[in-house]
């Protein structure tokens, strides 16, 4: 805008061009005129666009608004645009003929959304900031609805974008000067890097959490992690004006600690997310969480199972504990199903946008605890944890009392619709109250007496904001006015009037009303106030309640589905009998599970070279030893009839195709990358899970990889491997590799058809029974036959050793007990 066009600006408008001057250019400013926000200029343009509202124009200006009632759904898709949103409220009382003055009370951005109903409950919601110094990457994450700040740090890009990928974080700022190395992370953000610098950083922690060094947080000498944390605190607290206060530590997380499962591992075990939509994942089998709370902490413990024994044994003996004691497990479930998100409720209060509403749910919930924990204290004897969760969750009963005291049973949604505060709580408030209810009243009795006075039985008293209270007579009878009614205004079939005694009445009615709001918002001020004295305490209950949550709704999956409790320890074994897939078993409709054991040692057998054909299990049979391993790494009793879990390091998963077309990668190169980041990173102590490495090239090629692979995972990283392949010269690992060993997916041939047995046998499949799938598929039955006689033609001609149908030597290396084939009836 010119200096030109400055000067003719209203004040109004010159308000807001100062206001909007104060924001960064990607932000768009909702100024509240009356009921409305309004846009203008770039940000009116830019805003219509995207919410789809009509475009104006007043005085050449463009413009567009929104109704403030219904405000929350278009800032929601704005952020969802990944536009950013300033509030621009009106701070004092509109006043005729003078200028509302208005200040930018937050920018919402898409990591500080914090309205309940633009969040999923069962997520958090990160703002992320990373930022790298030499080899080493810094990720800080702050929950600013819960209060949880985290800090990390990574030897290598790769382990950073895992972690990423595993948050999901919706917001991710990273520094200015460092968009080269960084530019390509999902969802960043250039910001200011000089909020990045160590010292810079660190004194914005030190004086948020008035510490002297970081060694309370244990995070003393990770330099690149505080400064991304100090740079996340900045962004909150200067750039988008949040306030902070409820973020009350700074919690490491040691990557050393949890099982490792890159991004692609993630996506092919369908962990948390699946193409084939939430029901289809583990979280969704596992999760019977009863509060908003556990369903997040759960998420995470998928996301980051444990490779320390002792939380592990501690988090199952609690499982136990309450599955021998059914009653007192249903008792717990059914308070913990009445206690609502304490951690969302706690930040929305302590930053001072929380409703009447929240201090309800807040106080409904906190009265749950005494039940609660009597019930835990039940178990405590029989497991520390029990102890420890106990300690964590405090006692509320002041506060709890003075909600219940302070609040009306069921609380308007907004602090500006009145009726809050209960009658009998504060003597000053009841005082006006009564004078507005009484001065109504008498309003009431004037309008019915003034009837009879004057004859005019349509005669009405009425109030707007702009006279307060008036009499109305219509034109037909505005002859019967009495003389000492005053005229106040002319309307085209009425006649509005006051009277002495109605302005006086009026002044008390208006003002006893107007006080009496003003006593009730103190009051609901120094309620929230209370709330905020206890926010360290409400934490760590929320913190408890959601753990216990958590291991209540493990406890139920197992009762529910006959989970067993695995033997957990510190060796190389992987003993699984009648182990079954923990989602399928659950969305399973047209037949029946088929357990299947598997045994994976170190020194015997390592390695398992599964054939089989198409359709028949074997990728589902490999997901499956994988998701049981990482349930019994996240504490939970696992679906099986018994289990011996070596605890893994790392669970690497790469099956199925897909391509990056957009990185300009083939589905064989992507395939390629997968297989080379498992063979870089892999241990002796990972359990490794392969699918058709090789497929993506030429027979020989693909032959060549996976043959190769398959020795140097055996020989060289001797890691737990499940290998499954159509490829059935692999089968002859077992002759030189005596930790190799062949197992295959029964199945029988009937009248030229298949039958899947879904059963894991010893020894190799003959062949893979491609054509008869491919009939199964709906291939029209000329091809199916036409490829019967090409088969047959290259069998016939082929120098290969398959084709020849050599007999395979027995494998007499299978230590698994031997199962009696199936029957053909056995999904009846």
């Amino acid at each position: 805008m010119s200096k030109k066009s400055e000067k003719k600006l209203t004040p109004m408008m010159a308000q807001y061009v100062a206001m909007r001057r104060s924001l960064p250019d990607d932000v768009v400013l909702f100024f509240r005129l009356g009921d409305f926000y309004e846009m203008f200029f770039e940000d009116a343009q830019r805003a219509a666009a995207t919410l789809n509202v009509a475009l104006t124009k007043r005085h050449d200006v463009p413009m567009c608004g929104v109704p403030h009632h219904a405000a929350q759904g278009y800032i929601a898709k704005l952020v969802k645009a990944g536009i950013r949103v300033a509030i621009g409220e009106q701070t004092s009382t509109p006043i005729p003929g003078k200028l509302v003055e208005r200040e930018i009370s937050q920018i919402i951005s898409a990591g500080t959304v914090d309205d309940i109903n633009l969040l999923d409950d069962s997520k958090n919601n990160y703002l992320a900031a990373v930022c790298h110094q030499g080899k080493t990457f810094g990720l800080a994450c702050a929950d600013h609805t819960t209060g949880e700040f985290t800090v990390s740090e990574f030897p290598n890009k790769a382990l950073l974008e895992d972690e990423l990928k595993r948050l999901s974080p919706s917001e991710i700022i990273i520094p200015d000067d460092q968009l080269s190395q960084l530019g390509g992370i999902a969802h960043c953000m250039p910001y200011d890097g000089y909020t990045f610098i160590p010292d810079q950083a660190q004194h914005q922690l030190k004086s948020h959490f008035k510490v002297q060094s970081f060694e309370g947080f244990g995070c003393q000498g990770m330099t690149v992690a505080t400064s991304a944390a100090g740079a996340v605190l900045h962004y909150l607290s200067h750039q988008l004006r949040r306030s902070c206060d409820h973020l009350l530590k700074l919690s490491v997380r040691d990557n050393n600690e949890y099982v490792t499962i890159d991004s692609a591992s993630q996506n092919n075990l369908d962990l948390v997310e699946s193409r084939s939509g939430k029901k289809h994942t583990l979280l969704h089998a596992l999760d019977r969480t009863a509060t908003p709370m556990g369903a997040r902490k759960l998420r995470d413990w998928i996301l980051h199972p444990l490779r320390d024994i002792d939380p592990l044994l501690a988090r199952q003996s609690l499982i136990s504990s309450f599955l021998e004691q059914p009653y007192l497990l249903n008792q717990c479930r059914d308070s913990l199903k009445k206690i609502k998100d304490i951690e969302r409720t706690t930040g929305r209060l302590s930053q001072g946008s929380g409703t009447p509403r929240d201090l309800q749910s807040l106080g409904l919930s906190l009265a749950q605890l005494p039940q609660l924990t009597a019930d835990l204290a039940a178990v405590a004897a029989t497991t520390s944890l029990a102890s420890e969760l106990l300690a964590s969750i405090h006692n509320f009963d002041e506060l709890v009392d003075l909600l219940q005291q302070a609040l009306v049973d069921e609380p308007p949604a907004k602090l500006s619709d009145g009726g809050i505060i209960r009658d009998g709580y504060s003597e000053e408030l009841d005082t006006y109250r009564s004078a507005s209810r009484d001065g109504k009243q008498w309003i009431a009795e004037l309008q019915e007496s003034e009837r009879q006075r004057s004859g005019i039985d349509t005669l009405k008293i009425k109030y707007n904001n702009v006279f307060g209270y008036f009499i109305e007579v219509t034109k037909a009878k505005a002859e019967l006015v009495p003389e000492d009614y005053q005229r106040k205004q002319t309307m085209a079939n009425a006649e509005r009037f006051i009277t002495p005694e109605l302005k006086e009445v009026e002044s008390k009615v208006l003002g006893a009303e107007e006080r009496s709001k003003q006593l009730e918002a103190e009051e609901f001020a120094k309620l929230r106030s209370q709330v905020a004295l206890h926010l360290d305490e409400l934490q760590s209950t929320a913190e408890a309640l959601a753990t216990l949550d958590v291991l209540l709704g493990l406890a139920e999956t197992a009762q529910l589905f006959q989970h067993t409790r695995p033997q957990l320890d510190g060796s190389t074994q992987l003993s699984i009998v009648e182990g079954r897939h923990p989602v399928l078993e659950q969305t399973l409709v047209d037949e029946k599970f088929v357990p299947n054991d598997t045994l994976l040692e170190h020194d015997d057998a390592r390695l398992i070279i599964l054939t089989g054909p198409n359709m028949a299990g074997k990728s589902t049979y490999i997901r499956q030893v994988a998701l049981i391993t990482l349930m019994a790494q996240i504490g939970a009793f696992v679906p099986a009839e018994s289990a011996h879990i070596g605890l893994v390091d790392k669970i690497f998963c790469r099956v199925g195709a897909s391509d990056d077309i957009a990185r300009g990668q083939s589905t064989f190169m992507v395939e390629m990358n997968e297989t080379s980041l498992i063979i870089n990173n892999a241990t002796d102590r990972s359990l490794v899970i392969l699918d058709e490495i090789g497929r993506g090239t030429a027979t020989f090629d693909g032959l060549s990889i996976a043959w190769s692979v398959a020795e140097f995972l055996h020989d060289q990283l001797q890691s737990r491997t499940l290998f499954a392949t159509h490829y059935h010269e692999l089968t002859d690992l077992v002759n030189t590799r005596k930790a190799a060993q062949n197992y295959n997916v029964a199945v029988r041939e009937w009248n030229d058809d298949i039958i899947f047995l879904r059963k894991i046998l010893p020894g190799s499949a003959d062949k893979s029974y491609g054509i008869q799938v491919a009939k199964l598929a709906g291939l029209p039955q000329s091809i199916v036959n036409r490829a019967k006689d090409i088969l047959s033609h290259l069998e016939m001609n082929s120098s290969k050793p398959e084709a020849k149908k050599k007999p395979r030597p027995k494998n007499t290396k299978a230590t698994m007990p031997e199962v009696d084939p199936p029957q053909m009836n056995l999904f009846d």
